[in-house]
């Protein structure tokens, strides 16, 4: 036992302070909601104050990075910077996954709601932020924001899957993406949705391992897509619980059709009626 006492104190000894992945995650949220200020308490007065905030969190990057020892043998501040100046061109992608909420979604009152109260936009805000920093090879710190969206709310988007604009996931818990999942334009997924592998075999690690999915698809609720090869024609329809594992053209309607049996109840099985019992 002295010798695995000995082990984890060596660990804690030669270990240097990292932020906790909620501090992580505290830096994304305060990027966001200086872009989106519906989900925030503070104000900016001045045009100034917000290009000060930005450089602020320019700086929060590059001491994240630091000290997470992420892309170690590169050049951080311009790594950060980088990620800095694309953020407009992130928010312009953000806003169509607004619109495509609010334009998709009956329930959707305003776009104030669904910056404030939609699971979904929470997840793909998150997912497009670590998506900008994986393409700039900044290792471990996308993952991290991923994983923070996926715990608080149940929606599961790989930063390496690549995503086009006007993304709707509709309720989203469950839905799972996998890392080489390639989604076009104008896609909406609802809850339970699976764009998985075939095989999770390490050496498959470099390797197109998950679905394709052409613009204007609709996938259902519970529907299972597996295999890089896979590909979903543009304008297709997916239809819940439908298991998937080849391709399908363009226009395409794929549905599961369960074996559903309806029976009448007879008369004398039925529970007596509350005046019989009185």
């Amino acid at each position: 036992m002295d010798d695995f006492y000995q082990h984890i104190f060596n660990k804690h000894k030669n270990l240097e302070y990292v932020p906790s992945n909620k501090e992580i995650a505290g830096w994304a949220h305060a990027l966001i909601r200086l872009l989106y200020p519906e989900q925030s308490k503070i104000q900016f007065s001045s045009i100034d104050e917000i290009k000060a905030q930005l450089k602020s969190l320019e700086e929060q990057l590059i001491k994240v990075m630091t000290l997470t020892a992420a892309c170690s043998d590169c050049n951080i501040p311009e790594k950060a910077a980088h990620f800095f100046r694309q953020i407009p061109g992130l928010y312009e992608m953000l806003n169509t996954d607004i619109s495509a909420m609010l334009d998709g979604d009956p329930a959707a009152k305003s776009e104030f709601e669904v910056i404030r109260a939609y699971p979904g936009f929470y997840a793909i805000s998150f997912y497009r932020l670590a998506h900008a920093l994986l393409l700039l090879e900044i290792p471990v710190l996308p993952r991290i924001l991923t994983e923070y969206a996926h715990s608080k709310t149940g929606i599961d988007i790989h930063p390496g899957a690549i995503i086009g604009d006007h993304f709707f996931i509709d309720h989203g818990t469950g839905i799972v993406i996998g890392e080489t999942a390639i989604l076009g334009n104008h896609v909406k997924l609802y809850q339970g949705v699976t764009l998985g592998a075939l095989s999770v075999e390490k050496e498959m690690a470099s390797v197109k391992r998950h679905p394709t999915v052409g613009d204007h698809v609709v996938i259902y609720s519970g529907a299972t897509i597996l295999g890089g090869d896979t590909e979903i024609g543009a304008h297709s329809i997916i239809g819940g619980n439908v298991w998937l594992t080849k391709s399908v053209p363009a226009q395409s309607i794929v549905f599961h059709t369960p074996r559903i049996k309806v029976l009448e109840r007879k008369k004398s099985s039925l529970p007596p009626a509350p005046e019989e019992l009185s």
